[in-house]
């Protein structure tokens, strides 16, 4: 692929209304249809962790249907063009219920979303790891599309102040206002992306059986070594991701400040994006995401100690954590694309579908140990904002949760990716090994 500009923003450009979604998704609407349409709290979660588990159970199945089934369009353009149609539909129809709405309707529709939003992402992420096939230009690639998606993150934040401002308060009409836009601008961006992004040439030259493929998937120590570090530190960003608002409105005292701080952070990680590239071709994209997982454990070190009146120290916390977003987002897919080559130079088939699958199925996993590890322990130790329940030692294991476990995490990630063995110059001799079995085949 020629990487201009233009095409690089053409491929980018979904990821925008695709963020948006994830937000809304897991902030809004939980609490949108337990307030607004007097759902049971605890009925409402049930509901959404029955469609994450239907979600997590879809990623292998379209990983192996977005590399086996070869369509004239293409086998990663057609199925990323079919499937936004219904993401966008259903997002809009999980964000817009009716008045009456109850869990069958969320379930159902939510089910709906999950299912096409992975049939959506799996074929575009693999679209993207295919469209260069040199070390740096993936790291391009993967770089403009993580900068479109923390601007459409940034969007969907910035929607919960200004559709209030124009004149339509509650969550109702901010949810709306994104279920809209999501509804028109995924296909479009989706058609755009298709019609200026070419078909990367699948280098596949055998089909593998299951098991077969399974045993290859095995073999692959640099993905097994970077799934390791990508579970650690996705481990690690899942308690503050999940513990963020408690932390700033429990710990810190500023709930107010919840939002702001938030917006510091997203913004911090789209500035940081154009350093680490810099830095991934100066010292390997491996080095540099072990540089920025280091940063942000020195940036985290001080928040378990903060209390009520800390917020100033905390905004540097939020803008050196969030400058290392942007290498977290962008360099492991990066890597992750360099992976493949290994599957693909000892199998003979390209499977980046079913490797992102597995990477997308990592990724939900992580979330979960967070979530499911986090609010038993905040319990246990005498901390529930339910039921008034704030002692000293709840703050303190809210503290350490937030940032103390983290650090923990993340000095495990480097430990396995610091001398990660695929460099450029090991990528260099994948590409020769694939591009000779591809002269060799008549």
């Amino acid at each position: 692929m020629s990487e201009s500009r233009g095409r690089l923003a053409a491929y980018a450009l979904p990821a925008l209304p695709l963020a948006i979604l994830t937000l809304p998704l897991y902030v809004l609407v939980p609490s949108f249809y337990a307030r607004e349409l007097m759902l049971p709290i605890a009925a409402v979660g049930q509901a959404l962790l029955l469609v994450r588990f239907v979600d997590a159970l879809s990623d292998p199945l379209v990983g192996v249907f977005a590399d086996r089934f070869r369509p004239a369009f293409g086998r990663r353009r057609l199925w990323f063009a079919l499937a936004s149609v219904p993401t966008a539909i259903a997002a809009f129809l999980v964000f817009t219920p009716p008045q009456g709405a109850g869990l069958f309707y969320l379930t159902l529709w939510g089910m709906v979303l999950s299912v096409a939003w992975t049939a959506a992402l799996v074929p575009y992420t693999a679209w993207g790891a295919e469209l260069s096939r040199d070390y740096a230009g993936r790291a391009r690639v993967a770089g403009w599309r993580e900068t479109f998606a923390l601007a459409g993150t940034l969007l969907a934040l910035f929607a919960q102040v200004l559709v209030p401002l124009a004149g339509y308060p509650g969550e109702r009409a901010v949810l709306f206002a994104l279920g809209i836009f999501v509804l028109l601008a995924l296909p479009l961006a989706a058609a755009l992306c298709v019609a200026r992004v070419p078909e990367p040439v699948d280098l596949s030259k055998t089909r593998l059986g299951f098991r077969e493929g399974l045993t290859h998937m095995r073999a692959n120590a640099p993905f097994l070594r970077l799934l390791g570090a990508f579970l650690l530190n996705g481990f690690a960003n899942g308690f503050p991701a999940t513990l963020f608002i408690f932390y700033v409105s429990e710990k810190l005292g500023a709930a107010a400040m919840a939002g702001p701080l938030l917006v510091l952070y997203f913004v911090c990680g789209v500035a940081g994006v154009p350093v680490w590239l810099w830095l991934a071709r100066r010292i390997g994209k491996h080095r540099a995401w072990s540089w920025a997982m280091l940063g942000a454990c020195l940036f985290f070190a001080p928040a378990p100690f903060l209390s009520e009146g800390g917020v100033p120290i905390f905004a540097l916390v939020c803008i050196g954590t969030g400058f290392a977003l942007g290498a977290d987002l962008m360099l492991p897919p990066a890597i992750q694309a360099d992976v493949i080559d290994v599957d693909t130079a000892a199998s003979g088939e390209q499977r980046s579908g079913l490797y992102f699958a597995a990477w997308g199925l990592a990724t939900k996993l992580a979330l979960a140990l967070a979530v499911g590890a986090a609010f038993p322990l905040l319990g246990y130790a005498g901390f529930d904002p339910g039921a008034g329940l704030r002692s000293y030692g709840g703050l303190a294991m809210l503290g350490f949760l937030y940032a103390g476990l983290p650090i923990v995490l993340k000095l495990s990630a480097i430990a396995l990716m610091w001398n990660f063995p695929l460099d450029e110059a090991a990528q260099a001799k994948l590409r020769v090994r694939i591009d000779g079995r591809q002269l060799s085949t008549p």
